[in-house]
C-alpha cells in the first residue's frame, strides 16, 4: 500500500494533525478517499496513543460536523484499528455530491497530494463533475421556501434531538439548516437561497415534489396469494421523512417479528433488517428515473429495487463494500435523523441479522445495469401462512397521508392500540414503542388517528393537542368496545 490519489498516512500520536481536514475536504471533493492516523510518510507504523484515541475519533466526529470547521459539515466515523500491534485510527472519506470548504478554502486531490482550488474555472470544472454525478444537487430555481413544509423542519428537529440533546444544528433557522445539510445549490448566497432535488424531496410539499421530480415513486405490493397482481399495496409520492415511516410501516404490517435475544438484550430484528433495506433504496434511488422504486414481499421472499446508475459490476459483500452512495445529501441528512446508520452498514448489518431472522438465508445485493437490487430470502416465517386471512386488493396511493380503504384492516390495528392503552394513558411515543413500531407515520396514519376519529381514545390534554405533556386515553366507548372485543 502507498499514498496516492485515494490514501493518505498521516501521524497523529496524541493530537490531530494540521492538515487533516484540508485532506478530508480534498477527499470529499475529488473521489473519496482513506486517512490512516499513525502512519509515517514512508508506510511505517507509528501509532496513536491508545488512551487518546477515544478522544481523537471524538475531534474528527464532532469537527466534520461543524459548519464553522467544514462547510457545509459532513458527518465522518472514524474507527480504530490494530497494525503490529498498535492503535491506528482509519477515516473512510466518501465523495460528497456537494463542494466543501475547510476554513474558507476549497481543496482537491491529486497524486501528488491536497491543493486549493484557484480560479473560476476549476471551481465551473468541479460543479459540472458533480452535477453529472449526482442529480440530487440539481438546482431548483422556480423553488423556495415557500415550497417546503415547515412542519417538516420541526419533525427534523425532534428526530435530532432524540438522538443527541446538543445537535449542533438544533439552534439553526430553517434556511441555516438547509445551508449546513447541503441542500442549497453552490451558486446560492443567503440572501436568495437556491434549493437543489434533494431539498425538495426532503421538506416539499406533495405538489412540489411532482413538479421537481414527476416520476418519484415507491411501489410498495404484498404478494402471497395473488402474484400476479397483490394481496396488498400502497404506492408513496411524499417527501422522503415520511416515506421511510411507509415503508417501515407496510413491513411492520406484513412481516412477522421473532423473539430474539443479542447477549441480554432482546431487540427487534425485522427493524434491524428493514430499516437498512429501506435506508439503501432511498440512498440508491435515481430520481429522475421514469422506473418507481420498489418493495415486494413474496411468500418465500423480499425484494427491494430501485433505478439507479450502475458502480459495482458483482454482487456486493462485507468483504468487497466500497461505499458510493447515489445521493450523498440525503444520506447524510438521514444519518442526522437517526434513519440511516453510517454509509456501508446496510450491507454488513443486514448479513449480520438474515440468518437469525431466516433460518441461515443469505442476503443478495446487486448493482445491475437496470438497477440496484436487493434480495431477502425468508426460509422460516414471511409472517403469515396461507391460512390467514389476506387483505383485500388495495390501490392506495400514499403522499401526505395512506389513502384508500384497507377494509378489515385499520379495526385490527385499532383494537392492538385499545390493548396497550388499557391499562393506563400513554404518550404517543410510549403508545408506539409498547406496539413495537418504528414507523411514526405507519402509527399516526393507521392507529392513532383512526381510533381518535372513531371516538375509542380520547386526548388527556384536548385544549393543547400538541402539548409535549399529551398522552392518549380509552374513551367509554373503546372500553366497552375492547371489552367486546375480548
Amino acid at each position: 500500500m502507498r499514498e496516492d490519489l485515494h490514501t493518505e498516512w498521516k501521524e497523529a500520536r496524541s493530537s490531530l494533525p494540521k492538515s487533516l481536514f484540508d485532506t478530508v475536504c480534498a477527499f470529499l471533493n475529488t473521489d473519496g478517499g482513506t486517512v490512516y492516523l499513525g502512519l509515517s510518510d514512508d508506510g511505517s507504523v507509528t501509532g496513536v496513543d491508545p488512551d487518546a484515541v477515544p478522544r481523537l475519533k471524538r475531534e474528527i466526529a464532532d469537527t466534520s460536523n461543524n459548519p464553522q470547521k467544514i462547510d457545509p459539515p459532513y458527518l465522518l466515523f472514524p474507527k480504530e484499528e490494530k497494525r503490529e500491534g498498535k492503535s491506528i485510527i482509519v477515516l473512510h472519506v466518501p465523495l460528497s455530491s456537494q463542494i466543501h470548504r475547510h476554513k474558507g478554502e476549497i481543496y482537491l486531490r491529486s497524486e501528488d497530494g491536497d491543493y486549493r482550488v484557484k480560479g473560476t474555472h476549476q471551481l465551473a470544472g468541479l460543479l459540472n463533475r458533480k452535477l453529472g454525478i449526482f442529480p440530487e444537487q440539481t438546482p431548483l430555481p422556480a423553488f423556495s421556501m415557500k415550497d417546503l413544509r415547515p412542519e417538516l423542519f420541526e419533525r427534523a428537529r425532534e428526530l435530532m434531538r432524540a438522538r443527541n440533546q446538543k445537535h449542533p444544528w438544533l439552534p439553526l433557522s430553517d434556511t441555516e439548516l438547509l445551508h449546513v445539510a447541503g441542500l442549497h445549490a453552490e451558486s446560492s448566497t443567503p440572501a436568495s437561497p437556491v434549493l437543489t432535488l434533494a431539498a425538495v424531496l426532503l421538506f416539499g410539499n406533495d405538489l412540489a415534489i411532482q413538479r421537481a421530480a414527476p416520476a418519484y415513486k415507491f411501489d410498495c405490493l404484498l404478494r402471497r396469494r395473488n402474484i400476479d397482481r397483490y394481496d396488498d399495496r400502497i404506492m408513496i409520492r411524499t417527501n422522503l421523512i415520511d416515506a421511510y415511516d411507509l415503508m417501515m410501516g407496510f413491513v411492520e404490517k406484513h412481516l412477522n417479528d421473532p423473539f430474539y435475544l443479542e447477549g441480554d438484550m432482546s431487540i427487534s430484528l425485522r427493524e434491524r433488517i428493514f430499516r437498512e433495506a429501506i435506508s439503501n433504496i432511498i440512498a440508491h434511488r435515481d430520481y429522475r428515473n421514469a422506473s418507481p422504486g420498489r418493495l415486494l414481499i413474496y411468500e418465500d421472499r423480499v425484494i427491494l429495487d430501485n433505478p439507479s446508475t450502475q458502480y459495482f459490476h458483482q454482487p456486493i459483500t462485507p468483504r468487497n463494500l466500497a461505499s458510493h452512495p447515489k445521493n450523498p445529501s440525503i444520506c447524510k441528512f438521514m444519518i442526522q435523523l437517526g434513519r440511516f446508520d453510517e454509509l456501508g452498514s446496510g450491507v454488513i448489518n443486514i448479513h449480520k441479522y438474515l440468518p437469525a431472522y431466516a433460518d441461515g438465508a443469505q442476503p443478495l445485493f446487486e448493482d445491475t445495469s437496470e438497477g440496484f437490487r436487493l434480495t431477502l430470502p425468508l426460509r422460516i416465517a414471511s409472517g403469515k401462512r396461507d391460512s390467514d386471512p389476506v387483505t383485500p386488493q388495495v390501490t392506495g396511493e400514499v403522499t401526505g397521508k395512506v389513502t384508500g380503504e384497507v377494509t378489515g384492516e385499520v379495526a385490527d390495528e385499532v383494537r392492538k392500540l385499545l390493548d396497550v392503552l388499557s391499562p393506563k394513558p400513554l404518550t404517543r411515543a410510549e403508545a408506539q414503542d409498547a406496539l413495537r413500531l418504528a414507523g411514526q407515520a405507519n402509527f399516526r396514519d393507521r392507529y392513532l388517528v383512526p381510533a381518535l376519529e372513531a371516538g375509542l381514545i380520547e386526548r388527556t390534554i384536548p385544549d393543547k393537542p400538541t402539548s409535549r405533556l399529551q398522552k392518549y386515553r380509552l374513551t367509554e366507548k373503546g372500553r366497552q368496545t375492547l371489552k367486546a372485543e375480548r
